[in-house]
């Protein structure tokens, strides 16, 4: 039988590649209304074996060898003989399976006190579409005020008991629901492909990197601590790291489950519920997300989703027992938030947008450098916010770079993102497609050279034809004052700029209002560290991009918000310090 754990080089890749968040409240760029118009794994074999002692996990493990290469090339046939499993892995879908176009939801998209439910009001309906083919997977009902409320208090119900468990006992059931996301990689992979668009190949990494950081803030949750200070007189201080509350996470489409996990995973490791909105795009995974905890052990209504817009989003965040707000998605939606929590009081982490640098200099290694550009811009068909899109090349290597780049561009091969070949699905929405397409149709009016690609793809596959398909675009002959160098597209959208000097291409490259992050290729070690130094961006790559481990904090400069997801100093911003001074004598009194 097939596993759902491992690819054959998981323990490797996954841990390498971040899949950063996404943009909108509800879409990209615009605030948002809350309409739908915003817009080659071997395949393991197991068998069970023991859990070591202490492990906390109540199921066997799972220990992965390899199929023989016939049976990986029908991975997707052999998925079809699953689908009874996927079915109850899946509670929320009528059908799914590896078949584009057949997956049917009809089970409520809502999750409160440890159920799916119907939201108890609100009314308006999004549509929610398979960007592959077009076709509506749901009518989804958006939560009101007293849906909000229902969710907020079972959450404050739930934190009572899961803030006083030990930082050992929350370890235990965090690194059970990593488990159970390990388990059922592909089910939950093959779930964010359908309502995604991106291609399984990236989904399944992306599902990887959620279910690590589950089992790293697991390890974090047993060893959070404050200090003990020494006073005079014998008397001492001491600080208690305490969680915050209810905690309002608000997601994106482009990594709706990873984003889930990068939020819940610190919140619930220092002690605190959540209460999470996706974006309406993508309503789906995360309901999943929310069982699993479940299923792990955590106290029903730790981990709420309600389903909704702006108007839910808005709601969220001015409940008087919402503790604390983290946002994935836009400038405009993220100013939003922050001027709400502000009349509450309330701590925020804002994860906004980004126009982020990638320099390559005349002695990079070329080949690094190409593929780096690559990655910078075409993950997740270039809906990705740290994206480096603005590539800056030394002149002397302009023309070689230039060629090589667009060679690959269009070969990278487009369509029917649940295929194992396809590395650039179908973009989120018409609307978003028609957005980037116009800001493609811009640049060439401002003198932009469109070197390859930006044009509609439309799938050989008839079942296909509706979907929201382009070519990946390489720009050329741009300058720094065109909307197309200056704003954030959001698609798989790269432009070229050349550069003489180094000090020249660093004024250029922090010229922006954006700092979320930036990259350098560069044989130069000093240079390379010189660079990112000089960089006013909150995530630096040398000689990569879009690469990164759970361990290391993710976040931005300037308006790319602030706050930081991952790594250590995540815990930072879900708890509070508290300071006790204890005095061991007679008080010393002035009346």
């Amino acid at each position: 039988w097939v596993s759902r754990g491992w690819c054959q080089n998981s323990s490797v890749e996954p841990s390498n590649r971040m899949r950063s968040s996404g943009h909108e409240l509800n879409n990209n760029s615009t605030p948002a209304t809350g309409t739908a118009a915003q817009g080659g794994c071997g395949v393991p074999l197991s068998r069970d074996i023991p859990n070591p002692p202490g492990c906390g996990a109540s199921r066997p493990r799972r220990l992965s060898g390899s199929i023989p290469p016939m049976l990986a090339q029908s991975r997707l046939s052999s998925l079809l003989l699953q689908l009874p499993r996927l079915r109850s892995v899946a509670p929320g879908l009528a059908t799914m399976s590896s078949a584009t176009g057949t997956l049917t939801v009809q089970q409520p998209l809502n999750y409160r006190a440890g159920a799916r439910v119907q939201p108890a009001d609100g009314g308006q309906l999004e549509e929610v579409f398979e960007p592959a083919t077009g076709r509506v997977l749901c009518k989804l009902p958006c939560s009101g005020e007293k849906e909000v409320d229902l969710a907020v208090q079972s959450a404050k119900a739930a934190f009572k008991i899961w803030s006083q468990m030990s930082g050992m006992e929350r370890c235990r059931v965090m690194l059970e629901a990593a488990r159970i996301i390990r388990e059922q990689r592909e089910e939950i992979a093959t779930m964010e492909t359908i309502n995604n668009g991106k291609s399984i190949f990236e989904a399944r990494v992306d599902i990887d990197i959620s279910w690590q950081c589950l089992e790293y803030y697991a390890g974090l949750a047993g060893s959070l601590a404050g200090e003990h200070i020494q006073l005079p007189g014998g008397s001492f201080g001491y600080t208690r790291r305490e969680p915050l509350g209810v905690c309002v996470g608000i997601g994106a489409w482009n990594y709706p489950f990873q984003i889930a996990c990068w939020k819940s995973g610190p919140a619930l490791a220092c002690g605190n519920a959540m209460v999470f909105k996706p974006s309406p795009f993508t309503p789906i995974s995360v309901v999943r997300l929310a069982e699993i905890f479940t299923e792990a052990g955590v106290p029903k209504g730790l981990f709420n989703v309600v389903q909704g817009g702006a108007a839910t989003g808005q709601l969220l965040c001015q409940h008087p027992d919402v503790a604390k707000i983290s946002f994935t998605g836009s400038v405009p939606t993220g100013m939003k938030i922050m001027e709400m929590a502000a009349k509450g009081i309330k701590p925020v982490t804002l994860e906004l947008g980004g126009k982020s640098p990638l320099i390559i200099f005349s002695d990079a290694d070329l080949e690094n450098a190409v593929k780096g550009a690559l990655m910078a811009n075409f993950l997740t068909q270039g809906e990705v916010c740290c994206n480096g899109t603005r590539v800056f090349v030394e002149r002397k290597i302009l023309d070689t770079f230039t060629k090589e780049v667009v060679k690959r561009t269009q070969k990278i091969k487009i369509g029917d993102p649940l295929l194992e070949d396809t590395r650039m699905g179908a973009l989120i929405n018409r609307p978003h497609l028609n957005r980037v397409q116009g800001f493609i149709k811009q640049a060439k009016e401002q003198g932009a050279e469109v070197l390859c690609g930006g044009d509609l793809y439309v799938p050989d596959d008839p079942k296909l034809k509706n979907g929201y398909y382009m070519r990946p675009c390489v720009l050329g002959n741009c300058k720094d004052d065109m909307t197309c160098v200056k704003e954030e597209i959001f698609g798989p959208v790269m432009a070229i700029l050349p550069f003489d000097t180094e000090e020249e291409v660093l004024e250029r490259a922090n010229a922006t209002k954006f700092g979320l992050a930036g990259g350098v290729f560069t044989r130069d070690i000093q240079k390379a560290h010189r660079v990112v130094a000089a960089l006013k961006a909150g995530m630096c790559f040398i000689n990569n991009y879009n690469v990164s481990p759970v361990e290391l904090p993710f976040g931005g400069y300037k308006s790319s918000g602030f706050g930081r997801e991952n790594g250590r100093a995540a815990i930072e911003y879900y708890s509070q310090l508290k300071t006790v001074c204890v005095e061991m004598g007679d008080v010393e009194s002035v009346f």
